[in-house]
Parts: structure tokens; sequence; C-alpha cells
């Protein structure tokens, strides 16, 4: 099963975490591979993966390449819409470009990963 993971980490956190990566393959010490897609803030995240956009990620996931027509039937919304919305995801890294046409979310599932903290 394939998992993107999704996270709020500050850019030097994500820094921290690719250099740690790094220095474990160097030493052979094997991490189970994974996709991870970082946001900057909560709001951010919620921009990218907001409610209808996270339906879209929801229909496409385990399906394989789909046309953005196709998505907007699955979703029940316009095509215009959808497409907004494709084009969002498609700029934020969180689906791809199929080869041969379509779009594609090359994931069994995607994990959100973040704490809400009190208000200082």
């Amino acid at each position: 099963m394939t998992t993107l993971k999704v996270k709020i980490e500050t850019l030097e956190q994500s820094m921290a975490s690719v250099s740690e990566a790094v220095k474990a393959s160097k030493v052979g010490k094997r991490r189970p591979a994974m996709s991870v897609l970082s946001f900057p803030s909560w709001e951010m995240l919620h921009r990218v993966l907001a409610p209808k956009r996270l339906e879209i990620v929801q229909a496409m996931t385990g399906q394989g390449p789909l046309s953005i027509r196709e998505v907007a039937r699955r979703v029940d919304r316009d095509f215009k819409g959808v497409h907004s919305d494709v084009d969002m995801l498609l700029v934020s890294g969180v689906i791809d470009k199929a080869e041969g046409g379509g779009i594609v979310f090359p994931y069994d599932r995607i994990h959100l990963e973040f704490d809400i903290e009190a208000a200082a």
C-alpha cells in the first residue's frame, strides 16, 4: 500500500528530516519509502486540501489515470470548478499528470499528520 503523508512543518524541520534520511542511508539503515508533502502552516494545508479538493483526491485514490471530466462526474460537480481545483492540486504536488494524458493520484491512501495546540 502506498501512502502520501501530509504534515505541517517549517522549512527547517523539513530540511532536518531530509538530512536525517540521507545520514541513515549512508550507514546502511533502511527506512520505509514514503512520500511526504509538507506545508508551513495549517492555513496553507487547508487552502490546498480544502474539503472539496480532498473529495477529488478521495475519488481518484487507487483509480489510475482519469480525465478531469471523469473526476467531475465522480464528485458530481461542474467541470470548471473541478478543473480549477485540479490545477491547485497539480501545482501543490498532490496529484500528477499521467503519461498519455489525464491526471493521477498515485497512492492508495493519504495520511494527514498534524497537531493542534493551544494559542499562546
